[in-house]
């Protein structure tokens, strides 16, 4: 795998440029700071009804139309959440775009699934962070960085050179920035949120929670065992790996991690896991996903107020009570 890094960026590109930050939200905030951190012309680029708009003036910026980002910005940095993207794109930025400009994504899923068509004469680079704003906007303050997949779609003159230089300026060429695809890392977000990150791992935390209160034990305690103590093994496993965290605990826990590992992850899971990836590959959740959304997402606020809902939490306010938190 080929990794490039600060010193294979030129920072003086992404300086040469006049750059708007489309949205303030999860990656648009930690986007436009680090950039203007780094001593980049950055704006930010707000739609009327946006809620994030107080949080960028207290942060020093004064917000700009969509519209006048794509009259006047050089790199349009697209960080609107992904079911908004295609209809902001459409009304206010394609009629105004001209040959030579750039469409910086953050992650692929509007472009790869095709509900943004850019024209021919204008570049699309992808520079996605592996992680969250907030954990992008922490690792830059305290000199880091996150990894980040790059990739160009469209190319007019310039665009890797360009992308590479934006990576750096928001911090992860500190880390390693990663040459790859749209499609790789599309489908790698989804599959993996749904998988094991979101979807995977709530689900199994919820479930044996449910398990365990059903055989007796308190509420709170089983919160302890099902969900607390996630956090101190992904921690470990982020540090060390799956084999550096086996050091790490008892060979009881070890022992009845090979033995009763595939008794839940199983054949079963495995075939589901593939349908899930299918799912992703031909586009089938991203359609259902922009339906949902055009839709009023009613079922999302359903499963959501549903989610709220579950006895877990109130056993994890208990416990966030009584450790101060």
């Amino acid at each position: 795998m080929q990794v490039f890094y600060e010193r294979d960026a030129d920072l003086s590109l992404i300086r040469a440029k006049r750059v708007a930050v489309i949205g303030y939200g999860a990656q648009g905030h930690a986007h436009a700071l680090n950039l203007r951190d780094s001593g980049v012309d950055v704006s930010v680029a707000l739609h009327a009804a946006a809620r994030r708009a107080e949080q960028a003036r207290g942060d020093g910026f004064a917000p700009i139309t969509v519209a006048q980002a794509a009259q006047t910005a050089d790199v349009l940095v697209m960080c609107a959440p992904d079911e908004v993207m295609p209809d902001l794109y459409a009304a206010e930025i394609a009629p105004h775009l001209r040959a030579g400009q750039t469409l910086m994504f953050v992650h692929g899923f509007a472009y790869h699934y095709g509900f943004i068509k850019p024209p021919a004469n204008v570049n699309v680079l992808m520079v996605a962070p592996k992680g969250p704003g907030k954990a992008l906007r922490e690792a830059f303050t305290k000199g880091g960085g996150l990894p980040a997949i790059v990739a160009v779609a469209n190319d007019t003159g310039g665009a890797e050179a360009l992308a590479y230089s934006y990576g750096a300026a928001i911090g992860c060429g500190r880390a390693g920035m990663i040459p790859s695809s749209f499609k790789i890392e599309t489908e790698g977000d989804l599959y993996c949120e749904q998988v094991v990150l979101c979807g995977g791992l709530s689900h199994l935390i919820r479930t044996a929670w449910e398990v365990q209160v059903e055989a007796g034990t308190p509420p709170e305690l089983a919160y302890f065992d099902c969900l607390h103590e996630v956090k101190l093994l992904s921690d470990l496993i982020h540090e060390r790996g799956i084999a550096g965290m086996h050091l790490a605990i008892s060979n009881t826990a070890e022992y009845g991690e090979y033995v009763t590992g595939p008794r839940i992850i199983d054949a079963h899971v495995k075939d589901a896991m593939r349908a899930v990836m299918s799912d992703v590959q031909n586009g089938k959740f991203a359609q259902q996903w922009m339906a949902e959304h055009r839709a009023g997402a009613p079922n999302l606020a359903k499963m959501r107020d549903a989610a709220a809902a579950h006895p877990i939490e109130d056993a994890g306010r208990t416990v966030r009570a009584l450790l101060g938190k």
